[in-house]
C-alpha cells in the first residue's frame, strides 16, 4: 500500500517547492495538497499529481495587520476541520499558510516535514522557528542553514525540466505571483525590444501601451515554456531563480524593497553567489541594463538534486506509520 502524503503549498515560491517535491514523489506515494483559497494557479499546477483542497492564507506580502488577524482566526478554524489523520506524512513548504495546519497534523500524531526557505542564511524564517519543535524532519537547502536550525541538508529542491531548453533570444522578466512594479517601471524606460514580461498582480496595461512590441502576460500555468525559451531571466529572489537554473539560463536578481517582511540584502547577496547570478539592489535603468550584460557572461552552475533526496526521506517516513 502506498503512503499517503499531504503537501501544504502556500502559493508562489512555496508552491514551487511543492511542485518540485511532487514530481519526485509522484507514482511512489498517494499525493494530496492544500493551497490558499483563490490560488487557481497553484491548483492547476498541482492537480496533475493529486487532489487539491483549499484553506485561507492569513497574510500576503502587503496584508495589513487587522486583516492578518482576521485571517489567522479563519485559518485556525479551517485547520481544525482538516482530516489530517488520513495521512501518513504532512509536508510544510513554509510560510504563514503552513503554521496552523502543520501543528494540527502534529497534534493528531502525523509526522511532519518542514522545508526551510531557500533564501535564509543569516537567521531562520519565522515559520521554521515555530515549526521546528513539531517537525520530524526540518529540510535545509544549504549547509550554512545548519547553524540556524536543527535540520538535515537535502540540497536545492529543483524541479525536473518539462521541455528541452532552447534559446530564442528574449529576456524573460517576472516578479512572481505578486509582481514587481519597481522593476517593471525601470525596465519600461529601456530600449529593450525582445522582452516577455509576466506581471503577476501588477496591472499590465501601462507596459503593453508603452511597449506594444513586448509580450506581456499576468500569469500562465505554462511558465516553464517561457523559461525554456528565454535567453536570460530577470526576476526577484523567489523560486523562479531555481526554475531558471533547471533550464540553464543566466539570471539577474532584482530585490523588491516593497517586501519588507522578507529577507534582507545580505541574504540576497549570498543566494546570488550560490547560483552565480547578478544582483541588482539599486532600481535604476542603467544599473539594470549593466546587470543584464554582465549576467550573459556568467557561467550557469549545476546544483545537487535536493527534491529526490527529500522525497526518499518522506517515502521512508510514510512507511513507518
Amino acid at each position: 500500500m502506498q503512503g499517503r502524503v499531504l503537501i501544504l503549498a502556500g502559493g508562489g515560491g512555496h508552491t514551487g517547492y511543492a511542485y518540485a517535491l511532487a514530481q519526485a514523489l509522484y507514482g511512489k506515494v498517494s499525493l494530496s495538497f492544500l493551497v490558499p483559497e483563490g490560488d487557481t494557479l497553484s491548483e492547476r499546477r498541482l492537480s496533475r499529481f493529486g487532489k487539491v483542497d483549499f484553506l485561507i492564507k492569513p497574510r500576503g506580502p502587503k496584508t495589513p495587520t487587522p486583516i492578518f488577524a482576521a485571517g489567522l482566526a479563519k485559518a485556525f478554524l479551517g485547520s481544525i476541520k482538516q482530516p489530517f489523520h488520513k495521512f501518513d506524512v504532512v509536508v510544510s513548504t513554509g510560510g504563514n499558510f503552513c503554521v496552523f495546519p502543520t501543528i494540527m497534523a502534529w497534534m493528531r500524531g502525523v509526522p511532519v516535514v518542514n522545508i526551510e526557505s531557500s533564501v535564509r542564511f543569516l537567521k531562520p524564517s519565522k515559520t521554521a522557528r515555530i515549526l521546528q519543535p513539531f517537525s520530524t524532519i526540518t529540510a535545509l537547502w544549504w549547509k550554512e542553514q545548519k547553524k540556524l536550525l536543527k535540520g538535515v541538508v537535502v540540497g536545492p529542491l529543483l524541479p525536473k525540466p518539462m521541455v528541452k531548453p532552447r534559446n530564442r533570444g528574449y529576456i524573460l522578466v517576472t516578479g512572481g505571483t505578486y509582481g514587481h512594479k519597481l522593476l517593471f517601471d525601470a525596465l519600461a524606460e529601456t530600449n529593450l525590444h525582445n522582452v516577455v514580461l509576466q506581471t503577476g498582480k501588477v496591472d499590465p496595461t501601462p507596459y503593453m501601451e508603452k511597449h506594444p512590441e513586448w509580450k506581456v502576460i499576468t500569469a500562465t500555468e505554462r511558465f516553464h515554456e517561457l523559461l525554456a525559451g528565454a535567453g536570460l531571466v530577470v526576476t526577484h529572489f523567489g523560486f523562479t531563480v531555481f526554475e531558471a537554473l533547471v533550464y540553464k539560463k543566466h539570471i539577474v536578481i532584482v530585490v523588491n524593497p516593497e517586501w519588507t517582511r522578507t529577507v534582507g540584502a545580505e541574504d540576497a547577496e549570498r543566494l546570488a553567489r550560490k547560483i552565480n547570478a547578478v544582483l541588482v539592489s539599486e532600481m535604476k535603468t542603467e544599473t539594470l541594463l549593466d546587470a543584464i550584460n554582465e549576467a550573459r557572461e556568467r557561467k550557469v552552475p549545476i546544483l545537487p538534486k535536493g527534491a529526490e533526496n527529500l522525497a526518499n526521506m518522506i517515502i521512508k517516513l510514510s512507511q513507518g506509520r
